[in-house]
């Protein structure tokens, strides 16, 4: 039973399947009469939803012109309007990617994931609370086979790893007036970021453990291995040194102090212990720093992976995600829309929700080999809303192709009326 909750909790809403081959293959499974019909049907379809994700993509430009960390630093609103402008755009942009069945993850998923490093023996840091918020939302995902390698390659482990198909990250940056320090606003300032900027984020195939490393200003610090490799060595060659340099370490005062001009004279015994002393310093202060350097080339080894991964999966930022995913919204919009049409219309006997939802779900996986959770209820709802669900009881159907045309024909010319006032 567990297996079972486990697998339904993973099945996502997401189709990651093109409009076109979803259309392309619904006509060629042969149930349709009219095949150009129902394209027109599917054609109208998407002309209205494009034409209702236009205004939404307005509002999030809109939105969103307070944030945009390109704004001009020394710009200033009130807070009362930037607190609004924030609540409507991160309204606005969790609809929109609801619509695009993108999910939020919750802190608790966050915290695990960045618990989980197997791939990364350093330890990573992401400093969350110099943020006034952030949040990811992710959409479909998939496992992949990677090995660990230990001990010089001498050690592999193969391990099934999660990976997210799409993350859409938000991180708010805090106001002036939420900041405590002079050095928080300091050091905002020395990397020309904008109080109160928001930056959005679109990352693909990231793995579910790299989450943290997705943070801005993240950074490699030392894992209980790193200290363990810097000190123990440290400590087991570096304590005969330190012990022979603290016993000659009076002479060695003696003979500075000589050349420094507080002692008249000293003999050749003490100038040759001094000279031993002042080589076994300079070795510890040698070793030292190699250990030192080690840790700074595996911090940069590390580093340089973090930023590679940023770097090669980073699609796309701020403004610019907007378009991208008002387009992914409007693309799930239309193929949901589609498929419960399609069985609504093809069903020899009205089915009930549960029934839809099946069908289709069992359609995706036949054709496309998706096994895919149906929104059914979403589907269902804008058929009703734009007036071509029938609902008898919980049987369900839908108006003929030629009804249906009609009624999305009729709203598609009544989104601008116009034109009867010149007639």
């Amino acid at each position: 039973m567990s297996t079972q909750i486990e697998h339904q909790e993973h099945r996502d809403h997401f189709i990651p399947i093109r409009k076109a081959d979803v259309i392309k293959a619904l006509v060629e499974s042969g149930e349709l009469a009219e095949p150009d019909k129902f394209r027109q049907l599917c054609r109208l379809l998407g002309s209205i939803f494009h034409h209702e994700y236009f205004e939404q993509l307005e509002r999030l430009r809109d939105d969103y012109y307070y944030f945009n960390p390109q704004l001009d630093m020394k710009m200033r609103f009130e807070p009362e309007v930037l607190d609004k402008a924030y609540a409507d755009l991160t309204d606005a942009l969790t609809k929109v990617l609801k619509g695009a069945n993108f999910v939020e993850l919750s802190a608790t998923e966050i915290e695990d994931a960045h618990r989980e490093r197997p791939f990364l023996r350093v330890a990573v840091k992401a400093p969350v609370k110099e943020f006034r918020d952030v949040r990811f939302f992710r959409r479909g995902r998939h496992s992949t086979r990677m090995q660990i390698r230990r001990w010089f390659g001498l050690y592999r482990k193969s391990l099934d790893v999660e990976v997210f198909d799409d993350i859409v990250l938000l991180v708010a940056m805090k106001s002036l007036s939420a900041m405590k320090h002079k050095w928080e606003f300091r050091r905002m300032s020395e990397s020309g970021i904008r109080p109160g900027a928001v930056f959005i984020k679109y990352f693909r195939n990231i793995r579910c453990m790299d989450l943290a490393t997705l943070f801005p200003n993240v950074r490699v610090v030392m894992s209980n291995f790193d200290r363990l490799s810097f000190w123990v060595p440290a400590v087991v060659l570096g304590t005969p040194m330190v012990a022979k340099v603290v016993s000659t370490i009076s002479v060695l005062v003696i003979v500075i102090g000589f050349y420094l001009g507080f002692w008249a004279a000293i003999d050749q015994m003490q100038t040759t212990a001094a000279v031993g002393a002042a080589g076994a310093l300079a070795a510890l202060v040698g070793f030292l720093m190699t250990q030192w350097v080690k840790y700074e080339r595996r911090s940069l080894k590390y580093q340089k992976r973090i930023t590679d991964n940023v770097y090669f999966n980073n699609i796309n930022n701020n403004a610019g995600i907007f378009d991208y995913i008002i387009g992914a919204a409007e693309e799930q919009e239309c193929k949901e829309a589609f498929l419960a049409y399609y069985f609504l219309f093809t069903a020899k006997e009205p089915p009930t929700e549960p029934e839809l939802d099946s069908r289709v779900e069992a359609w995706l996986k036949q054709h496309f080999g998706f096994d895919i959770d149906f929104e059914v209820d979403d589907a269902l709802a804008k058929l009703e809303r734009l007036g071509v669900l029938i609902r008898n009881g919980d049987k369900l159907s839908v108006v003929g192709l030629d009804d249906a045309l009609a009624r999305l024909d009729h709203r598609w010319d009544n989104f601008f009326t116009y034109n009867q006032a010149v007639a």
